[in-house]
């Protein structure tokens, strides 16, 4: 559970919207749910009125399930689709069918719940333009709220970084996934999904979403549970924690009556800055130079002159008045071009 609010410190007004994700919170009882949500109230200082996402595997939802979520307050639902291909799905190692997703789809969107979103992976090994092509029509035929598009990414230590080591699977190369993330955008743009984020897309701009990009924006938020990442300004500066990733060592602390953290660090303005840059990069709306300015205390477009006038010549990027933002092209390595600015 992740819990994050407008503006300032933990002390300055109570959470406005809080995720229930990070691992499958729709495979928990409702009324389990239901005491977790009242102790953000209680304990942590959500609101009552907060707008509460909830991460859910096609395979939990009914109607039976979104009856008792909506009960409960849960206004968004984000499906864990990831692919309307068979074959797709047994290679990611997911429990449920295409039907299953796009009937898990169509429970949440008549449920009434006022976001839907569906979570989509493209870039697997082997995987053609026709066939991510026909994943995107028939993600946007069911006519939910927003979609997210990621890139299949394999990391050390997971099931694909072991197999990865052993020679058993590689990324998509570089050109290929180019070519999909260009198409992703195009096609969902025709569809009525215009992105507004790296890999983000939504019908309309009241539809996105409301708390995961508060983290693009160095929004203080405070993450409960295994793993989960907090941040937060107070008059020690920024600072982010994080807390025990795996269950024995995190239910010890627990038990003992200790915060569950695994580390945490500071962040001086440079870092800041290189995070706000490249976050702000990956979004359509791109950065707010004045903003920027006020923020960071950095004159972000005198400090990369040079960078911005050969950026702009490349179509990289572009300026307009105050905001600085990437083309298309520039969007497809937002964050190669992020680490060439200065910011010092």
């Amino acid at each position: 559970m992740r819990l994050a609010r407008d503006e300032g410190s933990f002390a300055d007004a109570a959470f406005d919207t809080v995720y229930l994700g990070g691992g499958t919170p729709s495979l928990a009882p409702p009324e389990e749910l239901g005491r977790l949500l009242a102790g953000a109230r209680t304990l942590l200082g959500a609101r009552p009125d907060a707008w509460i996402t909830l991460e859910a595997n096609p395979e939990q939802v009914t109607t039976a399930a979104c009856a008792a979520w909506r009960d409960l307050g849960i206004a968004a639902v984000s499906l864990g689709v990831q692919s309307f291909d068979e074959a797709d799905l047994a290679f990611l190692g997911r429990g449920h069918s295409p039907e299953q997703g796009a009937d898990a789809a169509r429970t949440a969107l008549a449920a009434g719940f006022p976001w839907v979103s569906l979570d989509l992976i493209y870039g697997l090994p082997g995987q053609s333009e026709e066939a991510w092509q026909r994943n995107l029509e028939t993600a946007a035929a069911l006519a939910p709220h927003h979609l997210s598009c990621y890139q299949l990414t394999i990391h050390d230590g997971t099931p694909f970084g072991f197999r990865a080591a052993r020679g058993e699977l590689a990324e998509m190369p570089e050109p290929a996934q180019a070519r999909l993330f260009s198409l992703t955008r195009k096609s969902l743009s025709r569809l009525g999904f215009p992105a507004y984020e790296v890999s983000n897309f939504a019908r309309a701009p009241e539809l996105r979403s409301r708390h995961n990009r508060k983290y693009w924006d160095h929004t203080p938020y405070l993450g409960i549970g295994l793993g989960a990442h907090s941040f937060a300004w107070d008059a020690r500066g920024a600072r982010r924690w994080w807390n025990e990733r795996k269950i024995r060592p995190w239910t010890a602390k627990v038990a003992a009556a200790q915060r569950p953290l695994a580390g945490e660090e500071t962040l001086d303005i440079a870092a800041l800055r290189l995070e706000a840059l490249l976050l702000g990069l990956r979004t359509a709306e791109g950065i707010d130079l004045d903003r920027f300015r006020e923020r960071y205390g950095l004159d972000l477009a005198a400090a990369n002159e040079a960078l911005l006038a050969r950026l702009t010549a490349e179509d990289l990027a572009e300026r307009a008045g105050s905001r600085l933002r990437l083309t298309p092209r520039g969007l497809a390595v937002a964050d190669g071009l992020a680490a060439r600015f200065t910011v010092a």
